[in-house]
């Protein structure tokens, strides 16, 4: 595999159609820096990681772990299979494309500075999944108002409502409550109603008002938004959220990661109780002075968590917005 960008040639089958079909392992690899969570793009920040499926591997993990770390100088810590996609009509070309995507979760400062990959807050592609100042202005001032009017563009009536419904429902509209779990629903609703770039390929939008979030490759921010997802459901019930976090770490930096992957503010005493409670971390004995106020304790990781149960997250106490 070539170390700068997506490969030209993937390897390919044939379907009784005589239609081509490739392969490829595409990894969503998640970083939290300075409190901001960032996703690992090569070549140009439209590109998630990206490889060919190959038969020599000892597994489909295994393969993903080495041409990521070759790609990238940059080791992996967790990693975890998310889905299969294959839609020709979603990639702008006649190939039954089918991505195999992954999840990996490792600390930025790891990896060695680089001109074929980069680092991008993943809120510059959905900007309106950042709720920890409040509602972002984009999704009452743009996004629902045109949502809206998407819904109502048709003449059955219960097209409109299911929808309306629809709309409602992923974006907290009537009374509904934010769901930060749902970033693929929203994405898709989104791209159906031709409201983000990728919809909008092969179409003639001269004049048409600009499109929110910084667009990627063929399905690649589809992708990365299947990550977000199962990246916000599963540090409530697992603890992946250590892997991101430094070997030794104040319960303010946990907490204002937990809030960077949630889009979403938690309680700070509620939080630490249910750290606590649930025994997810120790004290190192040793104190950060930087904080602005009376010194921290330090605390690490408790690997014994793992062993002694299967469930241990890190819960989300919210704040009311």
């Amino acid at each position: 595999m070539q170390d700068t960008a997506i490969p030209a040639t993937k390897r390919t089958a044939m379907t009784n159609q005589s239609q081509a079909v490739s392969a490829d392992l595409i990894a969503v690899v998640i970083a939290v820096t300075n409190g901001e969570p960032r996703v690992l793009t090569i070549g140009k920040p439209g590109a998630l990681p990206s490889g060919p499926f190959e038969l020599g591997h000892r597994s489909l993990q295994s393969g993903l772990r080495a041409w990521v770390e070759r790609q990238t100088n940059h080791p992996l810590g967790y990693v975890e299979q998310l889905y299969t996609f294959a839609d020709r009509d979603r990639i702008g070309d006649e190939r039954v494309q089918i991505s195999i995507s992954y999840l990996g979760l490792t600390r930025e400062e790891q990896a060695e500075r680089s001109p074929t990959h980069g680092w991008h807050g993943w809120y510059d592609y959905f900007p309106w999944e950042d709720h920890r100042a409040g509602v972002p202005p984009i999704l009452p001032d743009i996004l629902t108002p045109r949502l809206l009017a998407w819904a109502d563009d048709v003449e059955d009536p219960s097209m409109r409502r299911d929808r309306r419904q629809r709309v409602a429902y992923a974006f907290g509209l009537d009374d509904r409550d934010w769901n930060e779990e749902l970033v693929l629903q929203r994405y898709e609703l989104l791209y159906e109603a031709a409201l983000v770039a990728e919809a909008a390929r092969g179409r003639d939008t001269s004049g048409a008002p600009a499109l929110p979030g910084r667009p990627m490759i063929a399905d690649h921010r589809r992708i990365l938004a299947t990550g977000i997802a199962r990246l916000r459901t599963k540090i409530k019930y697992r603890p992946v959220v250590f892997e991101l976090m430094p070997p030794a770490f104040t319960l303010l930096q946990l907490q204002r990661t937990v809030e960077a992957l949630a889009g979403r503010l938690v309680h700070k005493q509620n939080f630490r109780r249910l750290i606590e409670q649930q025994d997810l971390v120790e004290e190192t004995g040793e104190t950060m002075s930087d904080t602005g106020g009376r010194p921290a304790k330090r605390f690490r990781f408790r690997q014994a968590v793992l062993a002694e149960r299967a469930v241990a997250g890190t819960k989300l106490p919210l704040t009311r917005a």
